[in-house]
């Protein structure tokens, strides 16, 4: 039998999860043991009696930064059992769907949630942990991230979506954002639903929400309409623009 995925999250602050994770469909897939969580709190693995886990910058400068002794003890305290090791950081690789498909190919994921200025970077080298970045954006640490891109995961693992449908029609999962949605009433504030979708022509209704894609990602993220247009060879260009006509 497979064993289930497995997050294992070092961080300060362990009393802050499961928080999101804990609620809705993740939440309901690990209570039903599809996916595992574990916190371990990097302050235990302080050696002195104010349990202090950070140090002034060598060279000088503002903040503090998390000692090495600490955080790599607790590192290696985790059983890595053929996962990586990733500290989230703004200066990362930009996490996406694809590498969240990455990781659940995996056995799971070591996470380190960093605080204060940063970490003492001997222990990334020494450990060999990779940085990820969830946003170009700063966080007072990696609490938030760290959830963001578990639920990512979690969520794509077999059994914890309903419907294993609903995957392939999301955004990023073929290189576009996602169409439109509508539900009743059909008329809401003087706004109908656009009549081809209630028409019951399923190959219109498709058509229309490949239409809708293209155009929401050629409007708002062009760097993801310039890659789909080199995958598809300049095809969806032809087709979107000729419906602009």
């Amino acid at each position: 039998m497979t064993a289930p995925w497995r997050a294992s999250v070092l961080t300060l602050y362990p009393e802050a999860f499961p928080g999101p994770l804990g609620v809705g469909v993740v939440g309901k897939g690990r209570a039903a043991g599809k996916w595992l969580l574990e916190t371990v709190d990097i302050r235990a693995f302080s050696r002195d009696k104010h349990r202090s886990v950070d140090d002034t910058p060598a060279g000088g400068g503002p903040g503090m930064v998390m000692r090495p002794d600490v955080l790599g003890a607790a590192v290696d305290a985790v059983p890595r059992q053929g996962r990586r090791r990733v500290l989230l950081s703004p200066r990362g690789r930009r996490f996406d769907q694809d590498l969240a498909r990455a990781w659940v190919a995996e056995p799971g994921v070591i996470l380190v949630c960093g605080r204060f200025e940063g970490v003492d970077e001997r222990v990334l080298e020494a450990r060999g942990i990779e940085e990820v970045s969830l946003f170009d954006a700063v966080l007072a640490g990696g609490e938030v991230a760290a959830m963001a891109v578990i639920e990512a995961c979690a969520r794509l693992l077999p059994g914890v979506l309903g419907e294993a449908e609903s995957l392939a029609h999301e955004s990023f999962e073929d290189g576009l954002l996602e169409h439109p949605h509508y539900t009743r009433p059909q008329v809401w504030d003087g706004r109908p639903i656009p009549e081809v979708l209630t028409s019951g022509h399923h190959a219109n209704i498709a058509a229309w929400r490949r239409a809708k894609a293209e155009e929401i990602t050629r409007a708002r993220r062009p760097d993801l309409w310039t890659d789909y247009l080199e995958r598809t060879g300049g095809a969806a260009r032809r087709t979107t623009e000729g419906t602009d006509r």
